[in-house]
């Protein structure tokens, strides 16, 4: 799902965050968020109702087991939404109400909706970085999810490629350059990362591993000189899955290769 044309995401796009992680952190989230949108609401008094607000609400999510946190932001959430009904309906001027609209989203836990109405003024990358550190993920190459999402990808696949090269991140640097440039170019999947950590077992030497790498690029003229070394030892099963394109494979030809 690719931005509207103003360059907004819908919130169906930022959605996508917080179903990427069982450990996403609502807390940070709603603070985040909140940081953001708050400079932007133009009346000093609206504002500093809604800064408590937002104080109130975060510590509760903070800490959920508190009876008393719970009561406080119960009450503080009603009387700013309560504030913002009344404006809504009177002469009042205090400038736009979508900021602070927003923010109500934000402290009512819908946070997809508020990232989607605040973009257009808090900016996409801002708001990326806030879902991204809330998903509170182990293993996971945050700066590259980063890199991903700003070359057009979905979130949910953006977020998959950080978990998978962050879980490797072990693997020899010629092996992540590859997977760096596959996720970048919205072509990794499942079969090419168990090929590469099959290659990453493999202990290749430099000249097996720059092989390996033409062949994970699918160079017809080695696959060719590959499959028929691998008849040459007796692989043939082997030798004629890499013919067809089974990337597992390649772990083998390379190691049939002298060193």
């Amino acid at each position: 799902m690719v931005a509207q044309r103003d360059g907004r995401h819908p919130e169906s796009w930022w959605a996508q965050f917080p179903v990427a992680s069982e450990r996403f952190d609502l807390a940070s989230a709603v603070d985040g968020i909140g940081y953001l949108i708050l400079p932007h609401i133009p009346s000093p008094l609206l504002r500093r109702e809604a800064e408590i607000a937002t104080d109130i609400v975060v510590r509760r999510l903070e800490r959920p087991a508190s009876p008393e946190a719970a009561e406080r932001a119960d009450v503080a959430l009603r009387r700013f939404v309560a504030t913002l009904d009344r404006i809504t309906h009177s002469d009042t001027s205090t400038g736009s109400l979508t900021e602070a609209l927003a923010l109500r989203d934000v402290l009512q836990g819908r946070c997809a909706a508020a990232a989607a109405a605040s973009e257009p003024y808090v900016g996409t990358v801002k708001l990326e970085k806030v879902f991204v550190t809330a998903l509170r993920l182990e293993h996971f190459d945050i700066p590259l999810t980063h890199r991903l999402l700003a070359g057009g990808q979905e979130p949910a696949q953006a977020v998959r490629s950080g978990l998978l090269i962050g879980h490797y991140s072990w693997w020899p640097a010629w092996l992540l350059r590859i997977v760096t440039e596959r996720a970048l170019a919205g072509t990794l999947d499942e079969e090419t990362i168990v090929a590469l950590d099959t290659c990453a077992y493999a202990s290749l030497s430099p000249a097996q591993a720059r092989l390996a790498r033409q062949l994970l690029d699918g160079d017809p003229g080695l696959i060719e000189t590959a499959v028929k070394r691998l008849e040459a030892q007796g692989e043939r099963d082997a030798a004629e899955k890499l013919r067809e394109g089974d990337l597992k494979m390649v772990a083998l030809a390379v190691r049939l290769t002298p060193r």
